[in-house]
């Protein structure tokens, strides 16, 4: 009789390792297309075998526990990649709207201004008495007056973006990082009494890489499962079940946005210049770098030119024969002077006051038009070693090689960045081919330990009707 019970055991202990394993299939399939899962499946053991006699029967099998199936290196490397990829990323399309800056494919762009300007003065050389050809040139230093205001201005739109696009990532850090340190508590909770929580560390993964495509990070997991992540070298985030924020407000320079760490006890630490990684450091970096670095370039062309313009427009005479002002109002410094580049009031009023004659030689002279159009082919930048047009096409040329590579180096690193997906779904994907075909191996086995409990079920009523025959 109890050979028969252990057989009916076996066969209900069975039963419910089949109805365990087909209940993680399920959960597999339901989780087919959520991000970041690994699929699971239940290590069956076999169960404590006893002994009769000299014999050991089996007492069939026991599932010891569910576990996934991932690759903990492969999850790194995927980390930093990705790390790499959100750096790449945002950096191409930061670097895309500083392009459309200087994109003078599709409309006029300050060399063709310049250029304009300059022919303006030669025309008013060939016509030195001519009061249209003076409201000309006027016209035209209007035009090229705008167009450094508006490169100016929209760069510095694109830093203003740029510091919405920070604001915004700081958000989602903080929202991460304290979704991380939730996890910690429910994984050590779970963890304690030996059980893997495999979808709350899934999920956890998950999150660690989105937050290493935000912002470098370091981490590491003590030994009760607890996740311990520092952010731009030392603002701790999550330490064990608290987590603390990042916040953003003005610099104090301008309007820019400085990130700081808000330490347990309420004071900021800034941590703007540590970020070197992920979108974060991007967007900081052309922000600060890259953008400043044009916004300076033209700054200095802005100044060198009118300075120049005025030089010699001052040496010489109007169309009245009055003394020669300044053609712009010149920028007080380099810096902003692309902002500030304007047309002087007194030309505004009288296109008249536009200069083209030496003082000795009359109104009808031509030498200070035909040198102010000579000042087009001047080495009066780079030390001497560049043009006017030669020092901005060269800016202009840097733009777009900063973009190409950029671009360029994003797309490489996205097809790395695939490829480790594409290697981690062929190990912690669902397949939903494979998971079918377990399903029905799973049925057969439950239907297989009913009859095995309904053949004992049957043996036992054998046993039962012995004593009637």
């Amino acid at each position: 009789m109890s050979k028969i019970s252990l057989m009916m055991n076996t066969g209900a202990r069975s039963m419910m390792n089949n109805q365990t394993a087909l209940s993680t299939v399920g959960h597999n399939i339901a989780n087919k297309s959520t991000e970041g899962f690994s699929r699971q499946r239940v290590e069956i053991q076999s169960n404590v075998p006893i002994t009769s006699g000299r014999l050991q029967i089996g007492t069939g099998a026991k599932a010891a526990q569910v576990t996934r199936i991932n690759n903990p290196y492969l999850e790194k490397q995927i980390q930093k990649e990705g790390a790499q990829g959100g750096f790449l990323e945002a950096r191409s399309e930061a670097m895309e709207r500083v392009q459309q800056v200087y994109n003078e494919q599709m409309n006029k762009g300050l060399s063709q201004y310049m250029g304009e300007f300059f022919n303006a003065f030669r025309e008013l050389a060939n016509y030195p008495e001519n009061t249209a050809t003076r409201t000309h040139v006027r016209e035209t230093g209007q035009v090229l007056a705008n167009d450094f205001q508006r490169v100016h201005k929209d760069l510095t739109e694109v830093q203003g973006d740029l510091d919405m696009q920070i604001s915004t990532h700081v958000e989602e850090i903080n929202q991460i990082v304290k979704e991380i340190a939730s996890l910690n508590e429910k994984i050590s909770s779970i963890e304690i009494q030996g059980i893997p929580s495999n979808d709350e560390r899934d999920r956890r993964d998950l999150l660690l890489k989105k937050l290493n495509e935000k912002i470098d990070i370091s981490w590491a997991e003590n030994e009760t499962g607890q996740l311990s992540i520092t952010a731009a070298r030392n603002a701790v985030l999550v330490s064990g079940f608290s987590s603390q924020e990042l916040v953003t407000k003005p610099s104090g320079e301008g309007d820019r946005l400085d990130v700081y760490f808000k330490t347990p006890s309420g004071q900021l630490t800034p941590i703007t210049g540590t970020i070197k990684g992920g979108k974060l450091g991007a967007l900081v970096e052309v922000r600060d770098q890259t953008i400043e670095e044009f916004k300076s370039n033209v700054d200095q062309l802005a100044h060198t030119f009118a300075s120049e313009v005025n030089k010699v427009h001052q040496q010489g005479i109007d169309l009245l024969g009055r003394p020669g002002g300044v053609f712009f109002t010149e920028p007080k410094n380099v810096k902003n002077a692309a902002a500030e580049l304007s047309i002087s009031t007194a030309l505004l009023r009288d296109a008249n006051r536009v200069v083209a004659s030496m003082r000795e030689k009359g109104v009808a002279d031509n030498t200070v038009a035909n040198v102010i159009a000579n000042l087009q082919d001047q080495p009066l930048l780079a030390e001497g070693a560049s043009t006017l047009d030669d020092f901005y096409r060269s800016s202009v040329g840097r733009v777009g090689v900063l973009a190409q590579r950029a671009q360029k180096e994003s797309e490489a690193q996205k097809n790395i960045l695939s490829q480790l997906t594409n290697l981690r779904e062929s190990i912690s994907g669902v397949s939903l081919d494979e998971e079918a075909t377990k399903m029905i191996e799973y049925q057969k086995g439950f239907d297989a330990s009913a009859r095995l409990i309904r053949t004992a079920d049957e043996m036992f009523d054998t046993v039962l009707n012995l004593k009637r025959l």
